[in-house]
């Protein structure tokens, strides 16, 4: 059996188990983003609906679901009204699951009503989760003497993300390639098609040098990013008679 059809396989025994339908999953992390190690996990993220009734109750209920995790699999889906209420924060992971490049099964409700979620993209909001992730993960991983590769990718991309967003307005693409061919200066592209190389050939956990360029390039933009999120206003988009609207088309489906 194939990863791919493994993976297809845990999803239905989980919607029967659970008692749900599954409108969307994606791959999610290295995989989606193109510069997975050859023993990179495999990082399946979905969301998924109840039947209505479910949600006509008064005591909490639990949103997510956690369905395996090993050196393998790491499988986890969001309920449609968490996905929601995430949408209408503009939550940048929403986006990212949306739009992933690569996809297990999706419904045609959520191919329907994708313009209707990038419609509650905040620039605002995704600058400021992109550049955290940047500072924090630059200064707890790229400080020592030898870093792991993989890390330079877990800061590259999000600086990448918030150039695309400064010139765009738009949510970020998935796939690290296109931020790379669209905002990456011309002079520090063959370093990150060198160290894609690299990652793509070594173990998740291998270490290495730290490499120049790379540091300048992320420590200016990194300042320049952070100067400029302060002046921007905030856009998002606090609208939720649509967000329902979306709610009980989704409830609705057959």
């Amino acid at each position: 059996m194939s990863v791919w059809e493994n993976i297809s396989e845990k999803l239905v025994t989980t919607e029967k188990t659970e008692n749900i339908r599954i409108l969307h999953a994606v791959e999610s992390g290295s995989r989606a983003w193109g510069f997975a190690s050859p023993d990179s996990d495999y990082d399946v993220r979905f969301i998924y609906v109840r039947p209505e009734n479910y949600y006509l109750r008064l005591d909490k209920t639990r949103d997510v679901i956690e369905c395996e995790l090993n050196d393998v699999y790491d499988i986890n889906g969001w309920d449609i009204s968490k996905t929601l209420r995430l949408l209408h924060n503009s939550n940048p992971t929403v986006f990212e699951w949306i739009h992933s490049p690569i996809v297990y099964s999706t419904h045609d409700i959520i191919k329907q009503l994708t313009p209707e979620f990038d419609s509650f993209f905040s620039c605002k909001s995704g600058i400021y989760h992109y550049i955290s992730t940047a500072i924090s993960t630059s200064s707890k991983h790229l400080n020592q003497e030898n870093i792991k590769y993989k890390k330079y990718f877990y800061v590259i991309r999000p600086v990448m993300a918030c150039l695309w967003i400064l010139e765009n307005k738009t949510p970020p693409p998935v796939l690290f390639s296109e931020l790379v061919s669209a905002v990456a200066d011309d002079s520090i592209k063959p370093v990150i098609s060198e160290l894609i190389r690299i990652k793509t050939e070594i173990p998740e956990t291998a270490t290495g040098k730290h490499i120049p360029a790379l540091d300048r390039y992320i420590e200016k933009n990194i300042t320049d990013i952070k100067n400029y999120a302060g002046t921007i206003s905030d856009d998002r988009k606090n609208n939720w008679s649509e967000i329902n609207e979306m709610f009980l088309k989704i409830l609705d489906i057959k």
